[in-house]
C-alpha cells in the first residue's frame, strides 16, 4: 500500500557552462536586472516617506520611461522579461513587508548579492530536451545530472551564478513525486549542537543506537581554509585582478561548506520522511539563538530552519504530517518515563537522573516528550499547554495556552 500524491511545482536545478557570448549576455542581464530593482525600490522608498504607495504597474510604466532615456538605454539591449520579474520580486517583497513577515526591502549590491535573472515561458525556448535562452542563438550546455519528469515542460526558467563563479540553470516544473509507502510509525525530533537531531527511537542506518544523528559541523572542518582564503583576500589592492581571484577562492570554500550542508541534510530529511508518517518538530526560533555569541557559528552551521523547511514541503509532497510544537514546552526538564518536571537545567548538562530512578539523555528524553506532545495533536485535534509544573502540584506561574502546529504538511485531526 502507497500513499498517493498530488501534483506539485518543483525545481530542477542543473549545472551548466555558457559559452563566452552566453555568459557574457547573462552577465549584462544580471547587471541590469540589478539596475532595475534598485531603482524601483529607490522610486518606491521616495513615494514611500511622502505617504504615498507604488504598485508593480506603476514601477513597470517607470521601467518603459527609464528605457527612454539616453543614460538607460542600455536596458532595452537584454530580455525585457527579467526586468520586469524583478519589479514582481520587488512587488513581493514590499507585499511581505506590509504584513510584518519580513523587513523592509534592501538594495542589491554588485559584489554580495546573488546574481540571478528569471525567466517566463515567452523570453526561453524548450525543445527536445535543450533550452535556448531569450537573445541567444545557442541553447545552454547543461550537465543532466537527473531527469525531468516525463513530458515536463518548464513554466519558468532562473539562470543563477553564486561566489564560487559557477552556473546554474532552475527550471520550474509540475511533477508527480514518487509515493513512499504507507507506515504508522511516528517520530519526535529535537535539535541539537553536540548531535544535530536526536530522534524518540533509533532508525536503522540514521541514528547509533540512542537514536542521535551525529552533527558533520562541516563549516568547523573547513575552517582553516576558509580563513586562509580570507586572509589572502585582505591581502590583495581593492581593484586588482588578484584580488578578484583571491574572491573568487574565498566563494569556492564557501560554497564547498554549503554543498556538503544541503547534501547532508537532504539526506537526513529524506530518511525521515521515508521511514515515519508523523513527524514532531520543536519550533524554534532561530533568529533570537543565534543572539547567542557563543553558540551563534554552531546553530549557523547546523542550520535549523534550512532542516525545518525540507521537512515541511518532502512531508507535503508525500503525503506525511507533520507537528510544530510549542518552544516554551519544557522538553529536555520533563521525564518521559514518570512525568516529573525538574528545576533549572543549563546547556551543560548532557544526562540527568529523575527521582523515579530514570536516567535520561537530555536530547533524547527531549525527543521522547515532543512526540508525546505532538501525538496529542494527531490523537484527538486538541494541543497542549507548556507544562510549568509536575502533574499534581500547583504551579505559581501562570499557564498560557500554546498550541502545538500544525504545518500545511499535517492531515485533518484523526479519531
Amino acid at each position: 500500500m502507497s500513499v498517493t500524491t498530488a501534483h506539485v511545482k518543483r525545481a530542477f536545478k542543473y549545472r551548466f557552462y555558457p559559452t563566452d557570448a552566453q555568459a557574457a549576455e547573462l552577465s549584462r542581464t544580471f547587471g541590469c536586472v540589478r539596475k532595475v530593482y534598485n531603482l524601483a525600490l529607490d522610486a518606491r522608498t521616495a513615494a514611500w516617506q511622502r505617504g504615498e504607495r507604488v504598485n508593480y504597474n506603476a514601477t513597470s510604466a517607470m521601467l518603459t520611461a527609464w528605457k527612454k532615456t539616453e543614460e538607460l538605454a542600455y536596458l532595452c539591449e537584454v530580455s525585457s522579461v527579467p526586468l520586469q520579474q524583478t519589479l514582481r520580486h520587488l512587488q513581493g517583497a514590499f507585499t511581505n513587508f506590509f504584513a510584518k513577515r519580513a523587513k523592509y526591502p534592501t538594495f542589491k549590491s554588485k559584489k554580495k548579492s546573488r546574481r540571478s535573472a528569471e525567466y517566463t515561458s515567452s523570453a526561453f525556448r524548450w525543445r527536445d530536451g535543450s533550452l535556448t535562452l531569450a537573445k541567444m542563438a545557442e541553447p545552454l550546455a547543461i550537465v543532466w545530472s537527473r531527469p525531468l519528469p516525463e513530458g515536463a515542460q518548464p513554466s519558468t526558467v532562473t539562470v543563477s551564478q553564486d561566489s564560487a563563479g559557477r552556473w546554474f540553470v532552475s527550471l520550474l516544473c509540475d511533477d508527480r513525486p514518487a509515493p513512499m509507502p504507507a507506515t504508522d510509525a511516528a517520530v519526535g525530533i529535537d535539535a541539537g549542537i553536540t548531535s544535530l537531531l536526536a530522534l524518540s527511537r533509533p532508525i536503522d542506518g540514521l541514528t547509533d543506537e540512542h537514536g542521535r544523528i551525529r552533527n558533520p559541523k562541516h563549516e568547523r572542518k573547513d575552517r582553516q581554509r576558509l580563513a586562509k582564503a580570507q586572509r589572502d583576500l585582505s591581502r590583495k589592492a581593492k581593484g586588482s585582478g588578484n584580488r578578484a581571484k583571491a574572491r573568487l577562492r574565498v566563494g569556492r570554500a564557501h560554497a564547498r561548506i554549503a554543498d556538503r550542508r544541503r547534501d547532508f541534510l537532504h539526506k537526513v530529511t529524506t530518511a525521515l520522511v521515508r521511514e515515519n508518517q508523523t513527524l514532531v518538530i520543536e519550533d524554534l526560533t532561530v533568529r533570537n539563538m543565534l543572539k547567542n555569541r557563543p553558540l551563534a557559528r554552531a546553530i549557523a552551521d547546523a542550520l535549523w530552519s534550512e532542516l525545518r523547511s525540507m521537512l515541511e514541503y518532502k512531508a507535503d509532497w508525500y503525503g506525511r504530517e507533520l507537528v510544530v510544537v510549542d518552544r516554551w514546552f519544557p522538553s529536555s526538564k520533563l521525564c518521559s518515563a514518570c512525568g516529573t518536571l525538574q528545576g533549572r537545567m543549563p546547556l551543560n548538562v548532557r544526562e540527568w537522573t529523575c527521582g523515579c530512578g530514570t536516567t535520561h539523555d537530555r536530547d533524547v528524553n527531549a525527543a521522547r516528550n515532543i512526540l508525546a506532545a505532538g501525538l496529542a495533536v494527531t490523537a484527538c485535534g486538541d494541543g497542549v499547554r507548556p507544562q510549568r509544573s509536575t502533574p499534581g502540584r500547583q504551579s505559581s506561574v501562570k499557564q498560557e495556552t500554546s498550541r502545538p502546529q500544525r504545518t500545511r504538511a499535517a492531515a485533518q485531526p484523526r479519531g
